[in-house]
């Protein structure tokens, strides 16, 4: 079975950033995820627009960059500038007023728009977003630090995801205590990739190839 996995690198080794990110690409990893906290939006600093920018020229591999900061359509040019046509952008619809233009923007620069939904973010409230993105980010931990515990009645929204995303054109992707458990239970019911962070792929004491590989070998 084929589920797309990204890597979390606001949990990679900044001593190291270079070789943390030809490792994790030649390891077999498809994307970078790129978490950019304002201290405003969530309660920490996370990567910032250099990281991104640096992480985008050190490989070939799309990026995917969520944006945990208010207002973005303010600043969304800075991020658009320094990516290419393919990166995905998330945006939470709770930090803007107007989250479909600054949807219309990431298409029109040929990105791939997408919205995160927190934990406590219903699905009705963002319905009709659900018909211009073509991803959801399903958060099952809330937004702003690494190592949380995951939040069990998230499955529930993921439930009501898959039953309309053929319908509306978008794939979902799980973020956060994502565990060989999650992607045995969410891939085959549907759920298009997940984002690795401490929990399976990052501060293991074995090469990331060899832990990616486990992670695709999971028997379902």
């Amino acid at each position: 079975m084929y589920f797309e996995l990204t890597a979390s690198m606001m949990c990679a080794n900044y001593a190291h950033l270079e070789d943390e990110v030809k490792n994790i690409e030649s390891g077999g990893i498809d994307s970078f995820h790129i978490d950019i906290m304002d201290g405003r939006y969530v309660p920490n600093y996370a990567m910032s627009l250099n990281d991104m920018r640096y992480i985008a020229s050190a490989t070939k591999k799309p990026l995917d960059v969520h944006l945990m900061i208010e207002h973005p359509n303010s600043t969304i040019s800075l991020f658009l500038d320094n990516l290419r046509k393919g990166d995905t952008i998330y945006i939470h619809p709770e930090a803007e007023y107007h989250p479909s233009t600054t949807l219309q923007k990431i298409i029109n620069a040929g990105m791939i728009p997408g919205i995160a939904i927190n934990p406590g973010t219903s699905v009705e409230t963002v319905m009709e977003m659900l018909r211009i993105v073509k991803k959801v980010l399903v958060m099952s931990v809330n937004p702003g630090n690494a190592g949380q515990m995951y939040l069990p009645y998230v499955g529930k929204k993921i439930t009501k995801l898959l039953a309309i995303k053929e319908d509306m054109g978008f794939e979902i992707y799980w973020d956060g205590a994502c565990s060989a458990q999650r992607i045995l239970e969410y891939a085959p019911k549907g759920v298009k990739g997940f984002v690795l962070g401490t929990t399976l792929l990052f501060g293991k004491k074995k090469p990331y190839g060899e832990t990616l590989a486990d992670i695709r070998e999971l028997r379902f």
